[in-house]
């Protein structure tokens, strides 16, 4: 079972004073480009992995999907999401991704926003993935991009001349890697960019869209503290379908 770091209660108070915990999508800069990705969601049924306080789900249901699933293996996440949310055509239930049962042919679409990199391997959910969508469904969906997870010191150093650099190392090196972000002690896991590529075509979907996200320069004169998010991907951006 993946670590379920957002039931720490010192990770979920300082996770509930984030931008994008308080302002909900409009606190995520990535959002837009996301919403770009995705398919015409009227009448469509999606399910979120890693739904969080479900800002997405009742996005979909603004954008016209008819019945929303949020899945989350956080207790305190669920209950927030279910706290905010008042809409009948909207389902949250707890479970870890790597276990989870998806009903074959059933979704026109799986999103999933910054929680992928907290599972081992994709493989498997991938498959699942595959046989859940309709023919023709996307799967749409962030994760921490590799050049972030892969250093072993993450953050910006400073070479013998003064100049800044982000500490990438190891980038070959896939698997778990344990920071401090919120608590101590977080784990997620380190794979490149072609690994969760071909993961995807291994199980049987087609790549439409890879978006190695940075800031747009209106997004760093509104909120200045983006201007590191230029100068190296943090975020990867990937939409991929299941043939019709």
């Amino acid at each position: 079972m993946a670590q379920n770091i957002y039931d720490n209660p010192a990770f979920f108070e300082g996770y509930a004073r984030l931008p994008r915990s308080v302002q909900g999508l409009d606190g995520a800069p990535e959002w837009p480009a996301l919403k770009g990705m995705l398919p015409d969601l009227s009448g469509k049924a999606v399910i979120d992995l890693g739904c969080g306080y479900g800002w997405f789900c009742r996005a979909a249901r603004e954008l016209g999907a008819s019945e929303i699933t949020g899945v989350d293996i956080s207790e305190k996440m669920l209950a927030r999401a279910a706290e905010l949310t008042n809409d009948a055509h909207i389902h949250y239930r707890r479970s870890d991704l790597e276990s989870i049962a998806l009903e074959e042919n059933s979704l026109d679409l799986v999103y999933s926003s910054l929680a992928l990199h907290y599972l081992p391997e994709l493989d498997t959910l991938f498959g699942k993935v595959q046989q859940a969508l309709k023919p023709g469904g996307s799967l749409v969906f962030s994760i921490e991009h590799p050049i972030y997870t892969c250093a072993t010191r993450q953050g910006w150093l400073t070479d013998d001349d003064g100049e800044r650099f982000w500490g990438v190392n190891r980038y070959q090196d896939e698997g778990q890697r344990v920071s401090s972000w919120l608590a101590d002690g977080v784990i997620k896991y380190h794979r490149t960019l072609g690994t969760t590529l071909n993961a995807l075509i291994g199980a049987g979907l087609t790549v439409s869209n890879v978006n190695e996200w940075g800031p747009t320069r209106a997004q760093i004169e509104a909120w200045p503290a983006l201007a590191e998010e230029a100068e190296r991907p943090m975020l990867v951006l990937i939409s991929a379908r299941r043939a019709q």
